[in-house]
């Protein structure tokens, strides 16, 4: 997909500036690229159009830039980023990026499932649309809207990796080829997911549960207390039963006297 939009070149940046050219029905817009850097104005209007098609980042923008510059006075682009007022939905600013026809570039394409419900899902399956953009390498004139993906004969348990793909002419997908793009996985039941969802997780291999170790630790300390307070009362108790053997042998040398 291909846009043409119509551009200002403005010699000012800043907070102050923008602000005063949303004012004038103006977008700040900046181009980068091929070893510049040019500040423009915009019109809302183009820019609403190219954010709202299905292909905002991968459709090309043929940019006419209107005032003095030197070059050429046509560029080509990608929509790179913008910002949009959160309250009003309005584009606030676009950054730009040139590219040259003829030197390939990488980029990301959204992931589109096409064919229908896939026949896993009229079983009870359930879809995982695991890649929703692909990583590809190509000439921006061979950039694709989409990536498509006929997902509708997949059955439970089945996929399709990035490896799977329909090749596409002047098309290099970058991706980990065992990487699963989308998937019908076998429904899980409700009392399995109960059970994974009050489960913890494992404790390590050879590895007691926190609460037996610290129990144990706890008993093992009461033993390890115990002989010591005996120890103590009987430390105690000694200096007493001598005490009572000396008042014994007392009374009984009177009574011999005696």
């Amino acid at each position: 997909m291909k846009f043409e939009v119509t551009a200002g070149i403005r010699d000012r940046g800043g907070k102050g500036v923008a602000r005063q050219l949303r004012r004038n029905g103006k977008i700040p817009a900046v181009l980068y690229g091929q070893g510049e850097c040019l500040l423009l104005t915009m019109s809302p209007d183009s820019l609403v159009k190219i954010v709202k098609s299905h292909a905002a980042t991968t459709a090309l923008i043929s940019v006419t830039l209107d005032g003095g510059v030197s070059g050429a006075k046509t560029r080509t682009a990608l929509l790179r980023d913008f910002q949009v007022d959160p309250v009003s939905g309005e584009v606030l600013h676009a950054d730009l990026f040139e590219v040259s026809m003829d030197k390939a570039i990488r980029i990301k394409v959204p992931v589109s499932l096409i064919g229908g419900t896939p026949a896993g899902l009229k079983e009870g399956g359930v879809l995982h649309h695991n890649l929703r953009e692909l990583h590809v390498e190509c000439l921006p004139s061979q950039i694709p809207d989409a990536i498509q993906v006929d997902a509708s004969g997949l059955n439970i348990g089945q996929g399709i990796h990035v490896k799977e793909l329909q090749a596409i002419e002047g098309v290099r997908f970058l991706d980990d080829p065992d990487q699963m793009v989308v998937s019908v996985a076998v429904p899980i039941s409700e009392a399995k997911l109960e059970a994974l969802l009050t489960t913890g997780p494992p404790a390590e291999p050879g590895k007691e549960p926190e609460v037996i170790a610290k129990g144990k630790e706890a008993a093992a300390a009461k033993e390890g207390a115990a002989p010591a307070a005996g120890e103590k009362a009987g430390a105690a108790a000694a200096p007493a039963a001598g005490a009572e053997k000396k008042e014994a042998s007392k009374a009984e040398k009177k009574e011999a006297k005696k």
